[in-house]
């Protein structure tokens, strides 16, 4: 039921992310406080993992997204979802989510130039910053819903 939550939450994020190029603060920071009060108050992670794996994996989203903002190639809401994440999991699951979005990531670098001209003009609009071309940086929260869909099936 946990994950189930953690992929609808992710998939808000996506969606908004893919439409807007920004994810709302009440997702990304109402994830993490309540991630955050669900950690002190258990000790362990939304996903079951001890207090101190919800900690380092939030350390590791900092770590790994913080130099990305720095360089403008990820968004504060992006940083602020993965530590969300981080928070809400534990370690692998956050490593996997950042292998899963880069793999998603080439693959659909390499996959748009191809497929979007066949898609119907409405997905195009509605995914209008996902399109080939039109930025050098993309939406990162798509990816990471697929990252992390692919980690869960690797993980479990």
């Amino acid at each position: 039921m946990q994950t189930f939550v953690l992929l609808i939450w992710l998939t808000l994020c996506a969606a908004q992310d893919a439409r807007e190029k920004h994810i709302a603060n009440s997702l990304t920071l109402g994830a993490g406080v309540l991630a955050l009060a669900f950690l002190l108050w258990t000790d362990t992670t939304w996903l079951g993992a001890e207090g101190a794996q919800g900690g380092w994996a939030a350390f590791l989203a900092l770590a790994f997204t913080l130099p990305g903002y720095a360089l403008r190639r990820l968004g504060a809401g992006d940083v602020k979802l993965m530590t969300a994440l981080g928070l809400a999991t534990d370690g692998m699951h956050l490593l996997g989510s950042f292998v899963g979005a880069a793999l998603a990531s080439v693959c659909w670098l390499l996959l748009a130039p191809k497929v979007w001209p066949h898609m119907s003009q409405r997905v195009r609009e509605r995914l209008r910053y996902l399109g080939p071309g039109l930025s050098k940086k993309q939406p990162f929260a798509p990816f990471v819903l697929m990252g992390f869909s692919l980690a869960l099936l690797w993980i479990r």
